[in-house]
C-alpha cells in the first residue's frame, strides 16, 4: 500500500537525487583513480557520500512514524 505525504514531491527529488550522485560519484571515482587524479577521486567520494546520505534521510523520514518490533 503506497502512503500519501504532504511532502511527496521533496522525498522523490532526495531519492532520484541520491541515486544520480552515487552514480556520478561512482564514475568520477573510477575516472580519478583510473588517471590518478586526487581532486577527481576526492568530488567522487564526496558524491557518493552526499547520495548516500540523501537517500538515508529518505529512509529515516520514510520510517519516522512506524512503531519498533
Amino acid at each position: 500500500m503506497v502512503a500519501q505525504t504532504s511532502d511527496g514531491h521533496v522525498l522523490l527529488v532526495k531519492k532520484l537525487g541520491g541515486l544520480f550522485a552515487i552514480i556520478i560519484g561512482c564514475l568520477l571515482t573510477a575516472v580519478g583513480v583510473t588517471f590518478e587524479s586526487s581532486g577527481t577521486t576526492f568530488v567522487g567520494v564526496l558524491s557518493l557520500v552526499l547520495g548516500a546520505g540523501l537517500l538515508v534521510l529518505k529512509i529515516v523520514r520514510r520510517n519516522e512514524g512506524s512503531p519498533l518490533p
